[in-house]
């Protein structure tokens, strides 16, 4: 079981890392474009490693065929669309606040559909560690990141955490029939065929041969890294130990994004990003307290 959290620990650090690879494509390669090329990668490495663990490729029924190719449109093609777009018109503070509501709305489907436990122990937890989070992205000063009200950037960022909770929650499902290797192998490859019109559109194949080496490598860490290794741990998180604790974990992403831009692009650390790192791993640690005899709130039959 220690194994699966450090697995989602590495993977927020993956994810946070696609921040940086990310600025560093931003002046060549279109949005688009970059989560094309993003999943043309990831498509290809997680096709070698089912190869070779001699996993099955294909879905076997229709039921699963419809499954990942959900997968794929909302995990994928949705959440970048929206995401990429959505920052066209948000400052990349106010969508990382508004993601970082990811866990909430996760944790509150889960109980709804699939019985999670939802004590009030598990709120206090995910409410801290949601806090950290806002602190860390806001220098401090939270309530200055909502001064300009709730516009169309926002409802598109914030239709990225409808998107990821769908794809969390319907990955649960799925993997009680595929293995994580296949769905996010399946997953990708629906994302690159619906990717590939709006990345044409965008102007990518006259681009791409002027993409210079750097851009090339952020591309392939953020189909290897950031995709492969990030989607299979994180499904296998999942699966383990349930939607609601595994998606706790992304509150780690913005904090390690922010520690290495600091590293890597000589960004600043502020008593801010401390304070906020401690409030995220005190909000994790509550979250996996016993809840013995705590009330359930929420919990239905699932649907």
């Amino acid at each position: 079981m220690l194994l699966i959290y450090i697995k989602l620990l590495m993977t927020a650090v993956f994810w946070g890392g696609t921040f940086i690879a990310g600025r560093m494509l931003a002046g060549s390669v279109t949005p688009f474009a970059a989560a094309f090329f993003r999943f043309v990668f990831a498509s290809g490495f997680l096709f070698v490693i089912v190869m070779r663990r001699k996993e099955k490729i294909v879905p076997g029924d229709r039921w699963q065929l419809l499954s990942v190719i959900l997968l794929g449109m909302t995990g994928v093609f949705a959440y970048n669309a929206l995401f990429f777009n959505g920052l066209k018109l948000v400052t990349a503070g106010r969508a990382s606040i508004i993601i970082a509501n990811n866990p909430i709305v996760i944790s509150v489907l889960a109980a709804l559909f699939f019985r999670e436990t939802l004590s009030p122990v598990k709120i206090a937890g995910i409410l801290i560690s949601v806090s950290g989070a806002v602190v860390a992205i806001s220098g401090g000063h939270p309530l200055a990141l909502f001064s300009g009200g709730f516009g169309v950037g926002e409802f598109m960022i914030f239709g990225c955490v409808l998107s990821w909770a769908a794809y969390t929650l319907l990955g649960k499902r799925v993997m009680s029939t595929l293995s994580p290797l296949t769905a996010t192998l399946n997953a990708a490859v629906v994302g690159v065929l619906a990717l590939v019109i709006p990345a044409c559109l965008e102007g990518m194949p006259g681009a791409a041969p002027g993409y210079t080496l750097t851009d090339w490598i952020s591309l392939a860490y953020l189909g290897l890294f950031g995709t492969v290794l990030g989607f299979v741990w994180y499904y296998e998180a999942v699966r383990a130990i349930g939607p609601s604790r595994a998606s706790l974990f992304i509150n780690f992403v913005p904090i390690s994004a922010i520690c290495l831009g600091h590293m890597i692009l000589d960004e600043p650390l502020t008593p801010s990003l401390l304070v906020g790192a401690i409030l995220v791993v005190s909000g994790v640690t509550l979250n996996h307290l016993p809840t013995a005899g705590m009330p359930r709130l929420g919990s239905r039959q699932a649907t």
